[in-house]
């Protein structure tokens, strides 16, 4: 698949280039970032590179990762990482997003922007029918931006994720089409989460 773009309010969601190493580099410097996400650590130019360069075209190419780099539409500053991954075969219909913001660009909101926008792409473009987050227990800032993007938190798969060689557990979470107004390619029979009934 062609890496695509996307605008927001305040963000250029956009494929990544030889520009943003210097910059990616930098933000994954921080602590934060790699005590939650499977990142190098250190984490030297040459990770940037092969992240910016190689990881994300892969993913594009392979369509089966489709990672974006977030930017200021007035300064062009890198904000952060956003992208939305296959979990399972395209008859499946199941999509995974996962997202990473620079240190000073945390708590104004980008992330669950970026996610909004990801999310309305994967459901029309993709057409996927369910988009799940994952995050290790205990990091609140990922977990607040999916509820604040609308997720429905649905509980703890035990020792889910593997993190500097160390299994842990996982909350995970869901959107799916109909929470933002749209509808799924294949019916939904049972709508216990939200109350409406189930098809029998």
């Amino acid at each position: 698949m062609d890496p695509i773009t996307l605008v927001t309010e305040r963000l250029l969601l956009r494929p990544a280039e030889s520009g943003d190493v210097d910059a990616v580099q930098a933000a994954c410097q921080d602590p934060g970032i790699q005590r939650w996400l499977p990142v190098p650590s250190p984490y030297g130019r040459e990770h940037a590179e092969e992240y910016v360069l190689k990881i994300i075209p892969a993913g594009w190419r392979e369509d089966r990762q489709y990672d974006l780099v977030l930017t200021d539409l007035e300064s062009g500053a890198l904000v952060g990482s956003a992208g939305v991954g296959r979990t399972a075969g395209p008859e499946e219909r199941v999509c995974s997003i996962g997202f990473w913001t620079a240190p000073k660009h945390r708590g104004q909101g980008y992330a669950g922007e970026a996610v909004a926008a990801l999310a309305r792409w994967a459901f029309t473009d993709l057409g996927a029918d369910r988009l799940e987050w994952l995050a290790q227990v205990g990091n609140e800032g990922s977990r607040s931006v999916a509820r604040k993007a609308g997720f429905t938190m649905e509980g703890v798969l035990r020792s889910r994720i593997i993190h500097r060689g160390v299994r842990h557990d996982a909350w995970v979470a869901s959107l799916l089409p109909s929470d933002v107004g749209l509808t799924s390619r294949v019916p939904y029979g049972t709508r216990t989460a939200r109350g409406a009934g189930t098809a029998t």
